[in-house]
């Protein structure tokens, strides 16, 4: 297999590859199968071990009749597969299948999914930072010599490390990486890691971005037909951010499907395993729906899995909450007792397990569990751990880069721009060296060709001035370039390290308001008592103002980083006509999600003729998704300000124009004042009210539109009757 193998190659099946070998009828093609075959197992489960096994005793035993192969890696692949399968000898197997790895790399032969399944060693051996140290080593070498397979595998794994020690930015990072890497070669593992980022978001605490990408991970199984573990991993992602958001009908809804998934496609090997997370899932939906009476049969028949698998808190499909789902439903059943017996037991395991994002989550539960039921000395003993831990990851993470991917994309286009910046350079100073050489000749002939040669060096001398001029220029784009990567870097970086201190400050305000909650109240005949209660109350109106200005500050610091890495994407030809409409539903849905009793007219306006425009579409609609919830901000506050007659409406169109397309966003809302129609577009300008807006909405649309597009935005209003957006953009 070449260095750098085929797209088809890692897209093969493993069945079909492997019915075909009886029909080979040469050493040489059954080897080449064979070798082929081992690339594409994964023997993280059993079953994969099983199957690799008697596959390289064939191959080595066929290799000594031809000897078309080093058989050195192969032979320390089944050293080291059979001590993992044997078991007890964790150690030992992984550092036998380093060995493996490195003499795979000593022939140039790409083994990602060997790679990949290290991981799972390194967990079984608690060995985090050896596990990281080890790939960070890996990562280096891969990509000083081009390996693409190995480069993403490693970011596959790294993102995992930076994930299991809650630095989600870094995490996040690595698994778009890995993603963009597995796009060329493997669209199984490409889809896979879009479903990680997609639930690192959702951890991270942003579902929309979490949404995101789910939803795009689960139209490509679709499309690629994905099935098996994979689809499961994206089901049960979907349940659980619609779960986290409130959205119980969407997450009953696929935690059923999971489990129809579970029951109808899943491979008998990860069948029980997955029906276990599947009914654990299933079961924190109907609790919080207020349906607890309905899960008892699924709990137990989880515990019964569990027991008999002996799952782990944390396993391959994610973390395994059923200690955690025991306690709430005991909460519900209003039995304080068993509650307060599993949630000690969760926290056990995952402070057994190392796990300390988990710990961190059920630290917060156990805390709301004693304030719920007035235990001011558990909440106080409880809350000492949850800071102690919160203190210890906050140093952790400290000491990470900022590593932001999303961010990082404008820097890779930037760098592309760059390097052919550079080449020109490079291509306009060697024609200028090759001038001035022709030059220098034509001078030593000027007595014999003097009169023709007075044209000829006068066009030479203007061609050169050209030149040097387009040379400057050249330079001084390549050092704007350069400066506007560098400031980007920055703005995001400093955004993020805000971020981290503004998360525990809410966190500590959260908690602090809970411990407050949970004292005892005492009588209020008493003026020292009474004048107790006041300062009491007192102080958590200022932690709960503490705590509404650092969300404030989180949303301003989100807009930051989207102006950071606005224009990230690749421009494609673009349906415009239908983002628009998408874009309009997702809007209307998302103000009647905060007011269900909100209704307007929409109207549409589309031109027919308009045809594809190349832009880049996530861009865009993050444009229009901005105005037009803004519109629909605009109706509402004039119809909770008017009487009766007024019919909100909200109107959007497009057509193509002599210069270019032209999209119309127009409300009939409240519309502004000049003075504050000429500043809509300035940074952290707004008029709404504390909360509500950061003011880096429009100045983020501008950017995407001038800056991303090559095109205007402008507004007109009219106070109290209309606002109109309009997006111009180049044919």
């Amino acid at each position: 297999m070449p260095a750098q193998a085929s797209r088809t190659y890692w897209t093969a099946n493993y069945d079909s590859l492997h019915n075909t070998l009886p029909q080979l009828k040469t050493d040489s093609a059954r080897i080449r199968a064979m070798v082929h075959l081992l690339d594409l197992l994964e023997i993280t489960e059993a079953t994969g071990r099983e199957k690799l096994l008697p596959l390289v005793d064939e191959l080595l035993t066929l290799n000594a009749r031809t000897q078309l192969i080093d058989e050195t890696p192969y032979r320390l692949l089944r050293r080291g597969v059979g001590l993992w399968q044997k078991g007890g000898h964790d150690q030992q197997a992984l550092e036998v299948l380093k060995q493996a790895v490195a003499e795979f790399d000593r022939l140039e032969h790409p083994v990602p999914r060997l790679l990949i399944d290290l991981a799972p060693l390194y967990n079984r051996l608690h060995q985090s930072q050896e596990r990281f140290a080890y790939f960070r080593d890996k990562l280096a070498y891969y990509r000083l010599h081009n390996s693409l397979e190995n480069t993403a595998a490693c970011y596959l794994v790294i993102s995992g490390y930076y994930r299991h020690m809650g630095a989600y930015n870094q995490a996040i990072s690595y698994a778009l990486r890995a993603a963009d890497l597995f796009k060329q070669f493997d669209p199984k593992y490409y889809v896979n890691e879009l479903m990680v980022a997609g639930s690192l978001y959702a951890d991270w605490g942003n579902p929309q971005k979490a949404l995101q990408y789910l939803g795009q991970a689960m139209a490509l199984e679709d499309q690629y037909g994905v099935e098996g573990l994979q689809r499961f991993y994206t089901v049960q992602s979907l349940s659980k951010v619609y779960l986290q958001e409130g959205e119980y009908d969407n997450a009953l809804r696929y935690a059923n499907l999971n489990l129809e998934e579970v029951g109808r496609k899943q491979v008998p090997s990860n069948k029980a395993a997955c029906l276990a997370y599947g009914l654990v899932q299933k079961s924190a939906v109907l609790i919080a729906m207020g349906q607890a009476r309905e899960v008892l049969p699924m709990l137990q028949q989880a515990q019964h899995l569990a027991d008999s698998l002996q799952l782990r808190i944390s396993g391959r499909p994610g973390e395994f909450l059923l200690d955690a789902t025991w306690a709430k439903y005991y909460e519900a059943m209003g039995q304080a007792g068993p509650a307060e017996q599993h949630w000690r037991l969760a926290y056990n395991k995952a402070t057994a397990g190392r796990l300390k994002i988990l710990r961190y989550r059920v630290l917060r539960d156990i805390i709301g569990f004693y304030v719920e039921h007035q235990q001011p000395a558990k909440v106080r003993e409880y809350t000492h751990m949850y800071l102690a831990l919160t203190d210890s990851m906050h140093q952790e993470q400290s000491a990470f880069l900022v590593a932001q991917y999303e961010g990082e994309r404008v820097e890779q286009a930037q760098n592309a721009r760059i390097a052919a910046l550079q080449q020109a350079r490079a291509l306009q100073e060697l024609n200028l060296r090759q001038r001035n050489r022709l030059l220098i000749i034509a001078l030593f002939t000027v007595v014999v060709v003097v009169s023709g040669l007075g044209v000829f060096l006068y066009r030479q001398l203007q061609i050169n001035k050209r030149t040097l001029a387009q040379l400057q220029q050249t330079q001084n784009q390549l050092v704007a370039a350069e400066k506007w990567a560098f400031v980007g870097e920055v703005s995001a970086g400093i955004a993020h390290e805000l971020q981290n201190p503004l998360n525990f400050m809410k966190r500590f305000a959260e908690v602090s308001t809970h411990m407050i909650d949970g004292m005892p109240q005492p009588a209020p005949a008493q003026n020292g008592q009474q004048l107790q209660q006041e300062i009491l109350a007192g102080l958590k109106k200022n932690l709960q103002e503490i705590s509404q200005h650092g969300l404030r500050a989180s949303s301003i610091i989100k807009d930051m980083l989207e102006h950071s890495r606005s224009g990230t994407g690749q421009r494609e030809a673009t349906d415009l006509n239908a983002l628009a409409a998408e874009y309009l539903r997702l809007a209307y849905e998302g103000v009647q999600t905060q007011d269900p009793d909100f209704r307007a007219t929409l109207t549409t306006d589309f031109d027919a003729s308009l045809g594809e425009v190349h832009a880049v579409p996530q861009d865009l609609g993050r444009v229009l998704l901005n105005l037009l919830t803004n519109a629909f901000f605009a109706v509402r506050k004039r119809q909770h300000a008017s009487l009766n007659g007024y019919q909100p409406e909200v109107r959007i169109s497009t057509r193509r124009t002599p210069t270019g397309v032209e999209v119309r966003v127009r409300d009939n809302g409240t519309g502004m004042p000049e003075a504050v129609r000429q500043r809509v577009f300035e940074p952290f300008f707004t008029t709404k009210a504390v909360g509500e807006g950061t003011g880096l909405g429009l100045s983020l649309s501008h950017d995407i539109v001038t800056k991303g597009h090559g095109g205007g935005l402008s507004v007109a209003s009219k106070e109290g009757q209309f606002t109109e957006f309009v997006i111009m953009l180049p044919a």
